[in-house]
């Protein structure tokens, strides 16, 4: 297929590092995994990496490291961890450093360097476009690249801090956002009996998010299942209702009603 503008630069620099926080912090430097082994500069470097190409004032930085409990010398001991940082990025190949000081505080600088976290979030967003589009093909293929590149729960083990745990849950956030849209371009595609096993999954694992149940139900229908599409609907009912007092929504509801009938029904761009 030939490459333009829309397509991404998922290439390979020979010269360039790879921060990748899908999953457990890691640098890769020309083929080569670099550790940090420090959980304060890991830390710091996850801060920085969370609000990359921007400004992280000290103070927030200090209570990224310590919480409530910093040291005295607390800023003495953040330079100390960012010479430290440093010299872990630093490239012998340029004079520059990715990390530079403001008068505010710290910033990381990708400039060409790549980051999975941004990459991810870039083919989320052309899958969501192809779809839109209704080039459900094309979307199915940028959203599965989007989701391999999940090595593990993001950040599982630096969620200490107010902006790393932030940033982990908006990353999570979009990952489900991901699966829901490949999810819808794979029963676009009339893929749906390849779905329902992960659907099954994903209704136990996020029993609250109600588009997992939908989608599976339409699965389930369209592949002639329609006693348990009905109790999925059942399954979906007795938890929102014991979970959090509430009926279903009506989108679910609409399919619900649907399958009941026979109704034609566009639901999430999918009709049954």
């Amino acid at each position: 297929m030939r490459r333009t503008t829309e397509h991404l630069k998922i290439s390979r620099w020979g010269n360039e590092m790879r921060y990748e926080i899908l999953g457990t912090l890691r640098i890769v430097d020309e083929g080569r995994v670099v550790t940090i082994g420090a959980r304060k500069v890991e830390t710091l470097l996850t801060a920085l990496l969370a609000s990359v190409n921007e400004t992280v004032p000290s103070g927030r930085l200090i209570s990224e490291l310590w919480g409530n409990k910093a040291p005295r010398r607390a800023s003495a001991a953040l330079h100390v961890y960012i010479s430290q940082l440093r010299k872990t990025l630093k490239k012998s190949r340029c004079d520059s450093n990715p990390i530079v000081t403001t008068p505010q505080g710290y910033m990381l600088t990708l400039a060409g360097d790549e980051f999975d976290a941004r990459e991810f979030q870039q083919l989320v967003e052309l899958g969501r476009r192809r779809a839109r589009e209704g080039r459900h093909g094309e979307a199915a293929d940028v959203l599965g690249r989007a989701l391999a590149l999940w090595r593990g729960p993001a950040l599982l083990d630096l969620c200490d801090g107010p902006i790393i745990y932030g940033y982990a849950a908006r990353l999570n956030e979009v990952r489900l956002e991901c699966i829901e849209l490949l999810v819808e371009s794979s029963i676009e595609l009339e893929r749906h009996r390849e779905v329902i096993g992960r659907l099954y999954s994903l209704v136990t694992d996020h029993p609250l998010r109600e588009a997992f149940y939908r989608y599976l139900m339409i699965a389930l229908y369209r592949s002639d299942r329609r006693a348990e599409a009905l109790a999925v609907y059942q399954k979906a009912r007795d938890i929102l209702r014991s979970e959090l007092g509430l009926e279903p929504c009506q989108s679910l509801r609409d399919v619900h009603q649907a399958v009941l009938t026979d109704t034609a029904l566009l639901v999430g761009g999918a009709r049954l």
